[in-house]
């Protein structure tokens, strides 16, 4: 169901409001004192890989500026915490640079390592017509990207258009998320998965990050009336999950990908947490779904915190997000708990790190803002993903 080498007992930590919103403030003050006019936040060593950019300066929303600065204006937005940066002055910056030397090769006008996040996060912070053609032009370029995964294909590029449609009103939005929603459905294939194009592989994966969870947690963000077949594809997706799905004990796990010999991960963006997160606000009143859902919570429970991250790609973070989205779907106040439970756990996972390692780790999806986020998604049990759901 799970390797158990990848996860670490529960550390026992009351959940505390002021604790967690402490935590939160000293986080986002860590934040600050990293930033560097010039390069921005220095990347931390576990994430560097063959893409880093040629500059050394990472931009995107995944793991670069855009991310931190989405961040910083959510604790914002809560009341959390008061930016002492200029936030929409360094967004504005990022764009053109990016062109030049992306966060990885590849990257285009993706989501979260390409144009659409920058520009998204830009707009958010500071509103304008430049702003929302560049995002635009994006966008529609995305549209029949081969990838047909969240990270870098269209299916991210549509969580982009959701928003800008909300803040602008502008139809074009709503036309660029119906035509990548036309386009991703034209591939599903018969069993309701897709098959992803990524860097020269065609696997068949199953999770949030690469795969069908992650396009189903697009097409399923869409507003009332911008999907015609909207009951056709939840239905589809509710059944796929389930035929995937491994069961066993009242508890449920996923597969990385079609196939796969190695044993499910327990994380959000390739195992039980993603799927979960995607799949919750589908089929409310399908009790057989819900109680599939349920059965993926109670593995993550069990398997316990992720081990050497307290992030949301694959760290304790991301899991607790599953528990909210279960609070959401059940009102069930077990998840509450159970999420708060693991905000703490995270919280001083990210503590243990800094102390290791002499400083803390500046990224959205891989960094200690995870932890933060997930804690103050806690004080109020908001089930809205980091970077997916709240931009």
């Amino acid at each position: 169901m799970y390797d158990p080498a990848r996860h670490e007992p529960l550390a026992e930590i009351a959940w505390s409001d002021g604790r967690a919103r402490d935590a939160i403030a000293a986080t986002c003050r860590d934040v600050e004192a990293a930033f560097d006019p010039a390069r921005l936040w220095p990347p931390h060593p576990a994430d560097d890989d063959p893409g880093t950019p040629a500059d050394g300066i990472l931009r995107g929303l995944y793991g670069g500026a855009a991310g931190m600065l989405h961040a910083l204006a959510r604790f914002a937005d809560k009341g959390l915490y008061a930016p002492a940066l200029d936030l929409a002055a360094i967004a504005a910056g990022l764009h053109e640079p990016a062109l030049a030397s992306p966060d990885e090769p590849g990257a285009g006008a993706s989501l979260l390592v390409g144009s659409a996040g920058i520009l998204v996060v830009a707009h958010r912070l500071a509103p304008s017509a430049a702003t929302a053609d560049a995002l635009a032009a994006a966008i529609a370029a995305h549209a029949e990207h081969p990838s047909n995964e969240l990270l870098l294909g269209a299916p991210g590029t549509m969580l982009a258009a959701r928003p800008m449609y909300a803040r602008t009103g502008e139809e074009r939005f709503a036309a660029l998320w119906r035509a990548s929603a036309r386009t991703l459905l034209a591939r599903r294939e018969a069993d309701g998965l897709w098959t992803q194009e990524l860097y020269g592989s065609r696997p068949r994966y199953v999770g949030a990050g690469h795969g069908f969870a992650g396009a189903v947690h697009a097409l399923r963000a869409a507003p009332p009336g911008w999907l015609d077949d909207a009951a056709d594809v939840a239905a589809r997706a509710v059944a796929t999950a389930r035929a995937v799905a491994v069961v066993d004990g009242g508890a449920a796990s996923w597969p990385i990908a079609e196939g796969a010999r190695i044993p499910p991960r327990v994380q959000w963006c390739h195992g039980v947490p993603g799927v979960v997160i995607a799949l919750a606000p589908l089929a409310p009143d399908d009790d057989e779904h819900g109680a599939l859902l349920a059965a993926g919570g109670e593995l993550t429970w069990r398997a316990g915190p992720v081990a050497h991250n307290a992030g949301l790609c694959h760290g304790a973070a991301g899991n607790g997000f599953a528990f909210l989205a279960l609070l959401a779907r059940t009102g069930d106040e077990l998840w509450l708990r159970r999420a708060r439970a693991l905000a703490m756990h995270a919280l001083a996972q990210v503590q243990r790190f800094r102390e290791a390692d002499g400083r803390g780790r500046y990224t959205l999806f891989t960094g200690d803002v995870g932890a933060a986020l997930l804690a103050a998604a806690c004080l109020d049990g908001d089930p809205a993903f980091p970077g997916l759901d709240d931009l």
